[in-house]
């Protein structure tokens, strides 16, 4: 096989598997679901990074990004948000296996993709107390008075006084784990996937 058959073969199986990768993070959008008692009704878990990071780890972040972008781009013709959910999802997301991918970039193996993936969560929870104060919230106040989301807050925690501090108390660590469950997600069904994302036959 020469050179430009290689390569073209590795562009296919890579546009291959990003979009096999979208796809599923775009159906995982889909199955949301709340965490009573820990946090508000209004914020839900949901699994959807998961095949962007692991699309930035066999691909590189550029290809992470690219799935995170994919998968909200077809969101937006199922959209309630306004289309702000979905641009606050891509943000974050983008942040998380960004980071998380040009780690692993530096040097490919297990223990610098978990710690990436672990900082890239990090990021991601800190990112999301920024785009959550300023561009989520304020939208939704036109639909849902600012009083009536602290409220939901202090109804768990009675002490929450302000969006900020709401945000910081739950959002933040909330994003977190979501952000960890991917990692470790990752971590136990990457290596079987391997071989498939990269189009090998058998396990090297």
């Amino acid at each position: 096989m020469d050179k430009n058959n290689s390569f073209s073969r590795i562009n296919t199986v890579r546009l291959v598997g990003i979009g096999m990768l979208s796809g599923i993070a775009f159906i995982l959008m889909f199955f949301e679901f709340p965490i009573p008692v820990l946090i508000p009704s209004f914020i839900k878990l949901d699994l959807s990074d998961l095949p962007a990071l692991i699309g930035a780890f066999a691909y590189g972040p550029i290809a992470g990004i690219l799935i995170e972008l994919i998968k909200n781009l077809l969101h937006l013709l199922d959209s309630s948000s306004g289309f702000v959910g979905e641009l606050s999802n891509f943000l974050l997301g983008a942040c998380f296996v960004g980071v998380a991918g040009c780690i692993y970039k530096i040097k490919k193996t297990r223990k610098v993709a978990i710690y990436g993936a672990v900082i890239g969560a990090f990021a991601m929870a800190i990112f999301s107390l920024v785009t959550n104060y300023f561009i989520v919230y304020p939208f939704y106040t036109n639909f849902m008075p600012m009083e009536a989301i602290i409220g939901a807050y202090k109804a768990i925690l009675p002490g929450v006084d302000n969006l900020f501090e709401a945000l910081l108390i739950f959002n933040v660590p909330f994003t977190f784990v979501k952000g960890l469950i991917s990692v470790l997600i990752t971590v136990l069904v990457y290596k079987p996937l391997s071989p498939l994302l990269h189009g090998y036959k058998k396990t090297a």
